[in-house]
């Protein structure tokens, strides 16, 4: 047993990672590119990478991190058995302290619009200026300070503990709040205008090299394979998990996820006459537009920045235990200083980057660069140097049938070479996830 526990249930193991995986790329991400690129013909490869990157890739890292009894710097140097072991962790880790920085600062925002909403500012006054306002260097210190400590406090005691209980309340709540928000959507009229662009086929996209590539990126990023958040995870995991059934479950969940914010939103932009967009201008900028608008419009939004809070709050305490747990470790330290230390030194640096252009570029040195190549030294590290015989006996744990060859070819051919393909398509292409 991992010293900061172990998950209790499959069901609090699996909405503890669904709650990693769904974040803003579900959010702000997959619902332009389902229309942009193909309408239903772009969950052709989506759906393909989604099962492909969950059962091989989720499926690695939960093993590893099993089988390590521990998280990112412990499990790398139980693989690699040398004094290059001690080290080759440090960089996935710095992958999710720094992806858990750029979170912060976005996740501020979202408590700042939260906030806007209920006094009655974001939507009675001009939209554009509320966004500029909150996200000038030092203007959004006290939401962005309320993100980190509601995220230490829950991380300060018993780990899997509080992880467990908390996404198993914010993750159905999340659902269910999507799920009304879509059904409320679907009465406006116009709104099929919305539903043409995100399901009308457009199978003539099947043939377009840019259609898989979008499909590949948004499906290894929407799943948070990052060669250091999941296997922290996967240390806190029973012997008597199915991993790939648990890694498959999380994958199907994560893309219910991203369904639900594609059903929620696309459909109110189009009813209401606002061009669709992605990345954070669709969630601060063209949905506050759309709320606006509508009737019960500040109820609504105070309902989805809610909803997006759940998911950047259960993705935030993965990126920050994923650090917490290998420092307390390695410096041996205790729990409480570990996330002490964590949530100052994240603080700190996020402060800094507050500006909106500032954190711009720090989340694309760190999406484009660092955590596409930390993913590929987990796979390589896994499927390589650790080896497929000590990964199939961990994952055979639990199972009624072993994992059989195909599952191998899988992951040490196909998925090892994707990963490689995704570092470099990332950087020619400025970003695909």
């Amino acid at each position: 047993m991992n010293k900061n526990g172990n998950f209790t249930s499959t069901v609090g193991f699996v909405l503890a990672c669904v709650g990693s995986a769904v974040g803003m790329g579900n959010i702000w991400m997959f619902p332009y590119r389902l229309g942009q690129y193909g309408g239903a013909a772009f969950l052709i490869p989506y759906l393909i990478f989604i099962a492909l990157f969950g059962l091989v890739g989720l499926s690695a890292e939960f093993a590893l991190g099993r089988m390590a009894k521990t998280g990112t710097l412990g499990a790398y140097a139980y693989c690699w058995k040398n004094k290059f072991g001690k080290y080759i962790g440090w960089l996935p880790l710095l992958g999710s302290l720094g992806i858990a920085i750029g979170y912060s600062v976005i996740l501020g925002w979202v408590f700042r619009s939260i906030q806007g909403v209920l006094t009655n500012e974001l939507l009675t006054n001009d939209i554009p200026a509320f966004f500029t306002n909150m996200t000038q260097s030092f203007s959004n210190v006290p939401c962005h300070f309320l993100v980190l400590f509601v995220t230490c406090l829950l991380l300060f005691t018993s780990a899997t503990n509080a992880i467990e209980k908390v996404n198993k309340v914010l993750m159905p709540a999340f659902f269910i709040l999507f799920i009304i928000l879509a059904i409320r959507v679907s009465l406006f009229n116009g709104a099929i205008e919305g539903y043409k662009f995100l399901f009308v086929p457009k199978w003539e996209y099947l043939l377009n090299k840019e259609t898989w590539i979008m499909a590949m990126g948004q499906a290894f990023f929407s799943l948070s394979i990052t060669g250091s958040g999941m296997i922290v995870y996967g240390a806190y995991l029973k012997d008597d998990v199915d991993i790939p059934k648990a890694s498959m479950q999380t994958a199907i969940f994560d893309t219910i996820a991203a369904m639900l914010a594609a059903l929620a939103i696309m459909p109110a932009v189009f009813s209401f006459g606002i061009d669709p967009v992605s990345g954070p201008s669709l969630m601060f900028l063209t949905l506050p537009e759309v709320f606006k608008q509508m009737p019960l419009g500040n109820f609504f939004a105070l309902f989805f920045f809610i909803s997006v809070s759940f998911a950047g709050i259960t993705s935030l305490i993965n990126m920050l235990e994923a650090v917490c747990e290998s420092w307390q470790n390695r410096f041996h330290i205790s729990r409480k200083k570990a996330v002490l230390v964590c949530g100052i030194i994240t603080f700190i640096i996020s402060v800094c980057i507050e500006n909106g252009d500032i954190v711009g570029k720090w989340m694309d040195v760190v999406t484009i660069y660092i955590i596409p190549f930390a993913a590929l030294l987990g796979a390589i590290t896994i499927y390589y140097i650790l080896g497929w015989k000590a990964l199939k006996q961990e994952l055979d744990k639990g199972r009624k049938k072993p994992v059989g060859p195909t599952f191998k070819f899988l992951g040490k051919y196909v998925y090892v070479f994707l990963a490689i393909i995704i570092l470099i398509l990332g950087i020619l292409y400025n970003g695909i996830g």
